[in-house]
């Protein structure tokens, strides 16, 4: 007897470390799993952090930042289908091991082009002369054997542009962004399918949700990072930056963008590797069963079918069996129009929503002239805190009011058309255009015209219309460059140069101009901080419906299709939105512009100054008008909607009436027997009981 009761312990104590190492092993691939989803999630905002940055470096349109940007959804639809197939019956941390260094390597080849193109130069009309203070004449007045038939300069590309690679650097983060998204994806379904496959029921909503929340946390770091990164030039440690005329307000300023990247890669790296050590399954949880139960009972609890959807590691199933019902499923998902109409309208909204993220620190530095790094700044600490905070908020209100399929597709609706209205005002947060002589408005100060950058004041000069080195006259206007404002001489070096005997700045001829822009920020700097109001509000209040609007479709759908019905709204969403997006919204804003680069080899660069106010029609236009199709689908679903939910009204009360006759035909075949078998003295007793069960 001793002897069992020593065995019964050992067995207890040895079943007791065993559940604590397993509770352990999950832990340890919680936070793995967590850290894994902020480095993804640090890598993904700060490449969005970069756009203008990239722009500037590779010469590029907005369109073409676009398709960069899009190409990571593009990685990841390659091989989502095979990822999420055969993962599950491989080692799942290890598969997620290897997507994180393959989103690390992609993150380090992003960073290869600032390694392998040079220095960055820029176009500017200061010279300094060894050993003195005074500088050549930006007006060239001796140049007139070289000109041109319009009466310009011709355009000569720079020295050692021969040897130059017709490839453009550009691929390269083309590629790297590709290598992150076929990284990333195994990261997501993997893991959260293994926290739901070995964690009980009551802690697996908990892990999720911790994974998500810092999921939340990682981009807030990443425009945060993009901020610091910004600030810095982009060849810094390699030349003086006494010697550099530019500010990082300038538009050809160009930050550290590569050492954010080295940063984001290193960070993803480390996140690999607790995965390596972690095993492919754990114990499978055992459900909760009371003390006191029989064998059957006890068997009918291990065969119940809420366990069912967990499924062991090492558990395979036919390709060809799944195969064959997949089409006619799909058919069936694609016919229900509830679920139809929610898909077209949240692929519309994502396309408004992508694409004003995307362009939106953009936004805030052409329309009102801040610079990248406080556009940054303010997203990483304004908005996506706010954005968080609402989802957050919208599933505590969901809970708190108990609200219905319909009542979260209410909710969902008025938040959103809250957020509409509310975004209209930004139409009327406007900026003038920046004063640029010849661009947005002739040297007379009186009209517009983009083509009048030679007037007489400057024709004996013979000036590149390519360049752009705008210099801010005593006037208050900001001129092309020197040489177009037609400024003879120039002294000292570096930002502290200055210009003089400026013809095109006074009539006398005798003014100065400075380098950089000139200032022009009073009505944006009081204007400036109600956008930034009105854009955390709008944020909060939009993110509130995010949550119910998720649940509206989960709970739209039958249990069967849930799963498929999530894994195509994923799919369509990426493939429809996520891709064309930036894409769109970057060749609609290259329209706006008023004057474009010249690239070091010759042909068009980045835009260096857009037209503000076309740039906001364009911009927000584009936005509330998708919104504003989504609202007009929106009105046939919550018809269809509430069909649905009353005719499953009726079919649950006819299955009720229909249940209940059958139950009170059971009890009268009781009746029936009872009368006929047993004795006339329990006769009573029966009747009683028979009125008791009724």
């Amino acid at each position: 007897m001793i002897m069992l009761k020593q065995c019964m312990f050992s067995f207890c104590s040895f079943m007791h470390i065993n559940a604590f190492v397993c509770l352990s092993v999950l832990q340890m691939f919680l936070v793995a799993l967590s850290f894994a989803y902020f480095a993804k999630a640090l890598s993904g905002s700060y490449m969005k952090s970069t756009i203008t940055q990239l722009e500037r470096r590779f010469d590029i349109p907005s369109y073409l930042i676009g398709v960069i940007d899009g190409s990571f959804e593009i990685g990841n639809l390659l091989v989502i289908a095979f990822v999420s197939y055969f993962g599950a019956t491989l080692h799942r941390p290890k598969i997620i091991a290897m997507g994180c260094v393959l989103m690390s390597i992609g993150t380090f080849i992003i960073a290869l082009p600032h390694f392998i193109i040079g220095r960055y130069t820029f176009e500017t009309s200061v010279r300094r002369v060894v050993n003195s203070t005074l500088n050549p004449s930006p007006c060239r007045a001796d140049s007139s054997a070289n000109l041109t038939g319009d009466g310009t300069l011709p355009q000569v590309p720079a020295s050692g542009c021969e040897g130059e690679s017709n490839l453009s650097m550009w691929i390269y983060v083309l590629l790297g962004n590709v290598l992150r998204g076929i990284g990333e994806t195994p990261v997501q379904p993997l893991g959260i399918s293994y926290i739901d496959d070995f964690a009980t029921e009551e802690n697996a909503a908990l892990y999720v949700g911790c994974v998500q929340t810092i999921s939340v946390v990682g981009p807030v770091f990443g425009y945060l990072l993009g901020s610091l990164c910004a600030k810095i030039y982009v060849d810094i440690g390699f030349v003086k930056m006494e010697t550099i005329t530019i500010t990082p307000s300038d538009a050809r300023w160009v930050g550290a963008w590569w050492l954010g990247y080295l940063v984001a890669g290193v960070i993803t790296l480390l996140s690999a590797i607790p995965f390596w050590f972690l095993p492919r399954s754990l114990p499978m949880p055992r459900p909760q069963v009371p003390e006191k139960c029989t064998p059957e009972q006890t068997s009918f609890i291990k065969g119940s079918p809420l366990l069912k959807h967990k499924y062991s590691a090492d558990e395979h199933t036919s390709f060809v069996e799944m195969a064959k019902d997949f089409i006619p499923t799909l058919r069936t998902l694609l016919a229900h129009p509830v679920y139809l109409i929610y898909l077209c309208v949240t692929i519309i909204q994502l396309n408004s929503l992508i694409g004003m993220v995307t362009y939106k620190p953009k936004y805030i530095e052409q329309h009102f002239r801040q610079s990248a790094s406080k556009a940054n700044f303010l997203m990483g600490v304004i908005n996506i805190p706010a954005v968080a905070l609402g989802m957050f908020s919208g599933g505590l209100l969901m809970k708190r009011l108990k609200l219905n399929i319909m009542g979260a597709a209410k909710f969902a609706f008025g938040t959103s058309l809250i957020g509409y209205i509310l975004s209209l005002f930004f139409f009327a947060m406007s900026c003038e255009n920046a004063k640029v002589a010849g661009v947005t408005l002739s040297y007379d100060k009186i009209s517009y015209d983009k083509h009048s950058l030679f007037t007489a004041c400057n024709l004996n000069c013979f000036c590149s219309s390519s360049d752009w080195d705008p210099v801010c006259g005593e006037n208050g206007i900001t001129y092309v460059s020197p040489c177009l404002a037609g400024c003879s001489t120039s002294v000292g070096s570096g930002k502290n140069t200055v210009f003089s005997n400026c013809s095109c700045i006074g009539v006398a001829g005798n003014f100065t101009a400075s380098t950089g822009h000139c200032p022009q920020k009073d009505d944006c700097d009081r204007m400036f901080p109600y956008f930034l109001a009105l854009s955390v509000i709008t944020s909060f209040i939009i993110s509130l419906g995010g949550t119910p609007g998720y649940m509206l479709l989960i709970r739209c759908i039958k249990p069967q299709l849930k799963s498929l019905a999530l894994g195509f709204h994923a799919l369509a969403t990426r493939t429809l939105a996520g891709i064309p997006a930036p894409i769109y919204f970057g060749a609609i804003i290259d329209t706006t512009c008023l004057k474009w680069g010249q690239k070091r080899c010759g042909g068009v660069g980045a835009c260096r100054i857009y037209n503000t106010t076309a740039y906001r029609i364009a911009y927000l236009g584009l936005t509330l008008s998708l919104r504003t199709i989504s609202f007009i689908i929106c009105i046939p679903g919550f018809i269809l909607l509430s069909q649905q939910l009353k005719e499953e009204e009726r079919s649950a009360v006819h299955g009720a009436l229909r249940n209940g006759g059958t139950e009170l035909e059971v009890l009268r075949m009781e009746e029936l027997v009872i009368s006929s078998s047993d004795q006339p003295h329990h006769t009573s007793e029966n009747s009683a009981d028979r009125q008791t069960r009724l």
